[in-house]
């Protein structure tokens, strides 16, 4: 799939667009448009009720972005969430040290005891993600005489990272965009919170932070939700809320932004039951994607290597997709053993344990914690749905969404504007509007609206046409199939339902594909 149609196509049909763009934007903020709003609400409130609603052992949460700072000063990001940056002096730009990896070429043998060193930035998370576009760039800095080489001449390069460059040979390496050596500047540490002030005077006696994450949030609201809930372990907290860091690099579309959205749980567990839940966890949310849509190998689920963990983690999986930028985390689920809770008994001085009344004993709770990104998984579902077919000898362009997640559900066309097919047409867009986000369109040629609404995602179409005024039925259209088949007009809502629902199937006599 093209990265660059799916953006086009998501700033055409209102779906996603800059951030205030009319003043020429603001990078790594994006707002969602009519369709993109209701395809987000979609997924958030699928998650919800999957996670929250319909289970018996879990409960729901909104807390405040802004929060007391010692919050984030216990659960370490004061301390310690930040990143190496680095500048380049020549173009202006920046990059996280610790993705920036240096190509080091050993010229010694054959130029004279120099040594030309290149470094090019990862857009991936791999070395071999870079590998392919450095053979561009050495080539662009043979050309204008930087290389003192030819590239077919160069030997394998030595691969590290900038930050296991020796300073003293820094000056020798070319920046990702630079046209000559020694333009990156030492790198330096940059907090990505977002910092602001709560009061009148704005010192450091009233700094606090837009929050970086949810989960604190529920962390340090435990023990209320233990007092005032009644609930027993093993129990969850489920919250979804904005979020914000400053990113040094947004890219990727709505993947990596300076604002966005979470789908986050805690579920607290006893500690001897923490590998269990955890296990249940990975294959539950796993699944849960494929269930919306995601069934191609795109997606996948990969277990961290015990040197990737967190030092108070036993156990962490992601669930990746492979997204036309290439394969990158949708949702983490960790093992965080007690970690967040003893930290903020520690800062706090308030105890948090919990009092198991069935063992007679009392504990901190280990913690497993399935985080998602809404706009991750907003950006995967829209890739997978994205495709281009051939109907009737025409190429179409669909999103075909999961049903539940669609953001319209039907659009209901009368065939032609007389012999009364628009007021029956009205009526019926009435009475479904009651039951689901439908839409009436009646301008242009029939075949024309159809594709107007397979591209915005809508898995169905009604359209009253002469039948319909002499027999009262509609005819039913279904977007992945273009099959049609027609229902009683009274029964349309609930064969809408019925469909939507799973608990029929798109059928009926074929009348030919539109």
């Amino acid at each position: 799939m093209d990265m660059d149609k799916l953006v086009s196509l998501c700033k055409r049909r209102g779906i996603i667009f800059p951030s205030s763009e009319i003043y020429g934007g603001l990078n790594g903020f994006w707002d969602y448009g009519p369709l993109g709003v209701e395809l987000k609400r979609n997924i958030k409130d699928a998650w919800w009720r999957d996670n929250i609603t319909l289970r018996d052992d879990m409960v729901g949460i909104d807390c405040s972005i802004i929060m007391n700072p010692k919050v984030w000063e216990a659960s370490g990001h004061v301390g310690g969430f930040s990143d190496p940056m680095v500048d380049c002096r020549e173009t202006k730009e920046r990059y996280r040290a610790d993705q920036l990896h240096v190509f080091r070429y050993d010229l010694a043998a054959i130029s004279e005891g120099r040594v030309q060193i290149f470094a090019v930035a990862l857009t991936g998370g791999t070395v071999d993600d870079a590998r392919g576009s450095l053979s561009d760039r050495m080539t662009n800095l043979s050309r204008k005489g930087h290389l003192p080489i030819k590239l077919k001449d160069l030997p394998e390069p030595e691969v590290v990272e900038f930050l296991s460059v020796p300073v003293a040979d820094r000056d020798g390496i070319v920046g990702p965009s630079a046209t000559k050596p020694g333009t990156l500047t030492e790198p330096r540490n940059f907090n990505l919170m977002f910092e602001s002030h709560a009061g009148a005077i704005a010192d450091e006696a009233n700094k606090v932070y837009l929050r970086p994450e949810t989960a604190q949030g529920i962390f340090v609201n435990f023990k209320n939700v233990v007092d005032t809930g009644r609930v027993k372990i093993p129990f969850g907290i489920g919250q979804i809320g904005k979020s914000f860091r400053n990113e040094i690099n947004p890219r990727n579309f709505i993947f990596r932004s300076r604002e966005f959205e979470q789908m986050e749980i805690e579920f607290f567990c006893r500690p001897d039951e923490a590998a269990e839940w955890y296990a249940y966890w990975r294959k539950t949310r796993f699944q849960w994607y494929i269930d919306h849509g995601i069934k191609s190998d795109k997606l996948r689920l990969r277990d961290h290597d015990p040197d990737e963990l967190a030092f108070y983690s036993t156990a962490t999986a992601d669930i990746e997709y492979e997204f036309p930028f290439g394969v990158s985390e949708l949702e983490g689920i960790a093992h965080r053993g007690d970690y967040d809770l003893g930290q903020h008994q520690k800062f706090s001085g308030k105890d948090l344990t919990y009092f198991d009344e069935e063992k007679k004993e009392r504990y901190l709770p280990h913690v497993i914690e399935p985080s998602a990104g809404a706009d991750r998984a907003t950006l995967a579902f829209l890739c997978e749905a994205y495709q281009e077919d051939e109907v009737g000898g025409e190429t179409r362009t669909v999103l075909k969404f999961h049903p539940r997640l669609a953001p319209i559900k039907a659009a209901v066309f009368p065939l032609v504007k007389r012999d009364g097919m628009p007021e029956m047409a009205e009526k019926l867009y009435r009475d479904l509007k009651k039951h689901f986000n439908v839409f009436q369109d009646e301008k242009g040629a029939i075949g024309r609206r159809y594709r107007r609404q397979d591209e915005a995602g809508t898995p169905f179409g009604i359209t009253i046409d002469g039948q319909s005024i002499t027999d009262g039925t509609v005819t039913f259209r279904d977007r992945d199939s273009c099959r049609q088949w027609r229902v009683p007009s009274a029964n349309a809502v609930q064969a809408l339902r019925d469909l939507l629902e799973g608990q029929a199937v798109p059928g009926g006599e074929s009348e030919g594909q539109a």
